[in-house]
């Protein structure tokens, strides 16, 4: 017979001599056919097409009857059974079936139909010729079959079962299952095949173990079918196991495989990756792995392994299936030395893995030079070894060292492919979390370099700070602050952000600090210096718009946000302007904390808009607190519920400044901030009445030398006889050219803090500027003596005029 499109069963019928001549068809569980050949073709007329997926009942008519007699057949009632040709004409023909199961596993009838050549009155029986052609076909049956009577005795077994379980068929006769198998396998099928007696339905489970003394361990998917007899009860069951060792292997790799993928990688630390490799592996592929990488992988720099001698590697992860590791010879973060000619250091070298087992020469030769290492593998059994290089963008970046002394099974090439496979997915993961590691370095380097080193000499305020870069796979951000000493005795406190992070970021914010410095020497109010910077950021924009680098491109708009606030410590008030940032805090003496009404523009970027500037009287003592939104906006909470517990924490008296900083930042931030944080808190410190020496000029040049006497009284009440001659000096020139070339009224102010400070104010908005005199003008050197004696010295603007000041160093002898 044709047998071509016999189905899944039709290169096994060779094991049933006799059906081969008849018409065969293959039915699933479901009733559908799944097999035709082309004896069946012949005997009914259908084609293969016409047949296959279809229901089996169809053939006997698809009625509801036809259904309950293919029933019959399928549970060994055979006989002669009506049948429908594909012309409509009904037929007889003889059906018998046979239980079996699919690749899958799955349960499926192998049916039988002989046609007979005349009405069957008119037949020879042939009972003994068909009970010995099926007996034939079960004894030489290749599937493990097994039959069993309702006391779970052994009645028959194939030629599969005898193979398997390594009895003969006159061995199992009469024997229970927990007369052949372990215990745990006894206990599963016994317990199927007796609920198969119980309910008449068909059981399917799977078994692990091994089927005899010395076979490996195996995975069988084991179906067991009621027998029934004539009168539909169920007196034997029959039990086919099928191995599916190598479909349970394939799918615990792929599973593994699948978990390596989503838990290898979880963050940008390169130990953490590589013990997450570990974590996954061991128990599951091996009993004990060791990850080794190259040392500047944890600095971030690109591996660059020795060509000869000894390798050096730095333990990344270990695991074992034993509690506390006891296999390793070193911690995590060690240096481990591996001698040139182990296996680890050539498989650094070459990039190649390798499967070794410990009697073969290699692990021998490696025993002998680490004699450490030999011990353990002696003591603990070690036999068989996989080395795998760890690989990414052609870069061997470690090595992993898989070991088995736990499991009895060595490894073998399928394992070899999937160790190297979990290798590659991991060692890109562990070259992501360099690269990263390597950016964020370089940013953090860039950003510590663009903020303060350490904060200005300055009176007016006592200063802490902190500064906490993002821990977030997003990179570092653009957040800065900056103490800015300014003249007469005043002090700025800037705090910024740019929006976004990484080095472009951090390059931004370099920048805006810079212009911010230089703008605040210029003694701009805050609302103009906003509006400066806010020109900025419009031009930086408009040049890396014009950027022709892929790499340069621009993915979100250059915004960023800035508070900008001034305190004098003479008249003891401060004023601030806004860019889109939240508002600073002030904490009186009493301890009251508030959010100062500021009017905050847009953010620095926008462009168009103005800034407006807030002036307050601030008491002597009081706290002022600057922040970025990084403090107060974190994913536990919104922004506006960030402030309320910034402002119930600031009502919280602490030791010092720095406690402050220190409470602030453990009560209102996760353990991993996401984002960067600059806080900024100054203690205000006022200046008493005696340190201040206020005089009213008349506009004669004639007040000059009366200007120097008041001084050098002031001087001298000061304690300070050592710089009468040079403050005297920068007087008479400041005064001088106040009166020559300046706006009446002319005031003169002395301060005493860390510098004597000398202010010349009038009503003009002209700044005078240095110039090179010639030899025979009388004028022109005024300013160029000032610069010579002076520390500093420089132009305010103000409403209605303008200040010029000089800073004269000064030994202060005060207690």
């Amino acid at each position: 017979m044709d047998m071509e499109n016999a189905g899944p069963l039709g290169k096994g019928l060779e094991q049933f001599p006799d059906q081969v001549t008849s018409a065969t068809a293959v039915v699933d569980a479901r009733g559908i056919v799944t097999g035709w050949s082309s004896g069946a073709q012949r005997l009914l007329g259908y084609p293969y097409e016409d047949v296959v997926g279809r229901s089996a009942a169809r053939l006997l008519g698809g009625t509801a009857d036809a259904t309950v007699r293919f029933s019959a057949v399928l549970e060994g009632r055979g006989g002669p059974t009506p049948l429908r040709h594909q012309d409509g004409h009904p037929m007889q023909a003889e059906l018998q079936a046979y239980a079996s199961l699919d690749r899958e596993g799955n349960a499926q009838w192998l049916i039988v139909a002989t046609s007979p050549q005349q009405p069957r009155q008119h037949r020879e029986p042939r009972p003994h010729e068909d009970e010995a052609t099926t007996e034939e076909a079960f004894a030489q049956s290749n599937l493990p079959v097994m039959i069993y009577d309702a006391e779970l005795r052994a009645l028959r077994g194939s030629a599969g079962a005898a193979r398997e379980l390594g009895l003969a068929e006159e061995q199992m006769r009469g024997r229970r299952v927990t007369d052949i198998l372990p215990p745990h396998i006894c206990t599963t099928v016994e317990g199927g095949m007796r609920r198969v007696f119980e309910t008449g339905e068909p059981e399917r489970f799977q078994v692990h173990g091994r089927p005899r003394p010395g076979a490996r361990d195996r995975h069988w998917a084991v179906s067991v079918s009621p027998l029934r007899n004539p009168a539909g009860q169920v007196r034997h069951v029959q039990l086919i196991a099928l191995d599916v060792t190598e479909q349970h292997r394939a799918r615990e790799r792929l599973v593994l495989l699948n978990d390596v993928s989503a838990q290898v990688g979880s963050t940008l630390d390169v130990m953490r990756t590589a013990q997450e490799m570990a974590d996954v592996a061991v128990g599951r592929l091996a009993d004990f792995i060791s990850v080794d990488l190259l040392d500047g992988l944890f600095r971030g720099v690109e591996p660059r392994p020795s060509a000869t001698g000894s390798v050096a590697l730095r333990r990344a992860a270990q695991q074992s299936v034993l509690p506390g590791i006891p296999e390793s010879v070193v911690q995590p973060g060690e240096v481990d030395y591996y001698p040139e000619s182990s296996p680890p250091a050539r498989c650094l070298h070459t990039g190649r893995s390798s499967l070794h087992r410990t009697l073969d020469e290699a692990i021998e030769s490696w025993q002998v030079a680490d004699p450490e290492r030999a011990r353990k593998v002696r003591d603990f059994g070690m036999h068989s070894i996989m080395v795998i290089p760890l690989r990414a963008r052609g870069i061997t970046l470690g090595v992993a060292v898989l070991v088995r002394h736990r499991r009895r099974n060595s490894f073998d090439e399928d394992d070899l492919l999937l160790a190297e496979e979990i290798a590659a997915r991991a060692a890109v993961a562990v070259d992501n979390a360099r690269r990263f590691t390597r950016e964020r370095t370089t940013a953090l380097a860039l950003q510590r370099s663009l903020l303060p080193q350490r904060l200005p000499v300055q009176e007016a305020a006592e200063v802490a700070y902190r500064y906490l870069p993002a821990r977030s796979r997003a990179g570092l951000g653009g957040d800065w602050f900056d103490v800015i000493p300014l003249s007469g005795a005043r002090v700025a406190l800037v705090v910024g952000d740019v929006v976004g992070h990484g080095l472009r970021a951090s390059a931004t914010m370099g920048r805006l600090r810079t212009a911010v410095r230089t703008l605040a020497d210029v003694d701009l109010p805050p609302e103009e210096l906003l509006v400066h910077l806010d020109d900025l950021i419009t031009h930086v924009r408009a040049e890396e718009d014009t950027a022709t680098d892929p790499e340069l491109e621009i993915v979100t708009d250059l915004v960023a946000t800035c508070l900008y606030l001034v305190y004098d410590p003479v008249s003891r008030r401060c004023t601030a302007a806004g860019a889109g940032h939240p508002p600073p805090a002030v904490v009186t003496p009493d301890g009251k904390a508030e959010f100062i009404d500021l009017s905050v523009g847009p953010p620095l970027g926008v462009g168009g808009l103005p800034f407006e500037a807030v002036e307050w009287e601030v008491p002597r003592g009081s706290l002022l607190v600057l922040y970025t939104d990084g403090l107060v906006e974190v994913p536990e909470h919104d922004l506006g519920k960030g402030m309320a517990l910034l402002r119930r924490r600031l009502e919280r008296p602490a030791d010092s400044l720095d406690a402050t900083c220190d409470d602030l930042v453990q009560t209102l931030l996760p353990a991993q901030p996401g984002d960067d944080v600059a806080l900024l808190i100054a203690r205000t410190r006022a200046l008493d009445a005696g340190q201040v020496a206020t005089w009213e000029l008349p506009s004669d040049p004639a007040a000059v030398a009366d200007a120097r006497a008041k001084v050098a009284r002031r001087l001298a009440d000061w304690g300070l006889d050592e710089v009468v001659f040079t403050v005297e000096l920068v007087v008479s020139e400041l005064v001088t050219n106040a009166i020559r070339y300046g706006t009446p009224p002319v005031q003169l102010r002395l301060i005493r803090d860390t510098a004597l400070i000398c202010e010349v104010s009038d009503s003009s908005s002209t700044a005078p500027h240095m110039r090179r005199a010639r030899m025979f003008d009388e004028g022109g050197r005024g300013l160029l003596l000032v610069a010579q004696f002076a520390e500093r010295w420089g132009t305010r603007h103000r409403a209605g005029g303008k200040s010029i000041w000089a800073e004269i160093g000064v030994q202060d002898e005060r207690s």
